[in-house]
């Protein structure tokens, strides 16, 4: 039993040896000297612009709508930032929501729209969907809502 013990010991004792050598391993995160964040610590102000993305509106309500209809919505925005805005991706929340968005970039002052189409084939009562921009602004998602009160027609 003092055998088993005595290895217990020297694994323990070798597994902590191991685990605090670990320091000089990549930890998967950036170096600071990458990271340009103008809202920095050292209070030293860069001269890298941001784009700021501004809606006009970020809801809509499509109000009552008939089951099977495709309906549409443009969402309209404005870059008020003082550099170029980049849209990587646009994710909606449902497959019946289908968003379409430039790829290129806004220049400062530049306007664009994200147009969304719903499918309310399959689909009954009250809706409330949500779409994602991802893009270069701080922070870098917003969020936009898509609501309708979907009707099925009663058979005769």
């Amino acid at each position: 039993m003092s055998f088993l013990k005595s290895i217990l010991i020297i694994l323990i004792f070798i597994s902590l040896i191991i685990g605090c050598n670990n320091s000089e391993k990549d930890t998967g995160q950036l170096p600071a000297d990458l990271v340009h964040n103008p809202k920095s610590a050292s209070g030293i102000k860069t001269k890298n612009g941001k784009p700021v993305i501004k809606f006009e509106n970020e809801m809509h309500d499509f109000g009552r709508v008939i089951e099977g209809e495709i309906i549409t919505y443009a969402f309209k925005f404005t870059n008020n930032g003082d550099a170029d805005l980049l849209i990587t991706d646009v994710k909606s929340s449902c497959g019946c929501t289908i968003p379409q968005f430039t790829k290129d970039a806004i220049l400062p002052g530049g306007k664009g729209t994200i147009k969304v189409k719903f499918d309310s084939s399959n689909r009954k009562g009250f809706q409330n969907k949500t779409v994602t921009v991802i893009c270069n602004t701080m922070p870098n998602t917003k969020t936009l809502r898509i609501k309708a009160q979907v009707i099925v027609p009663e058979k005769y």
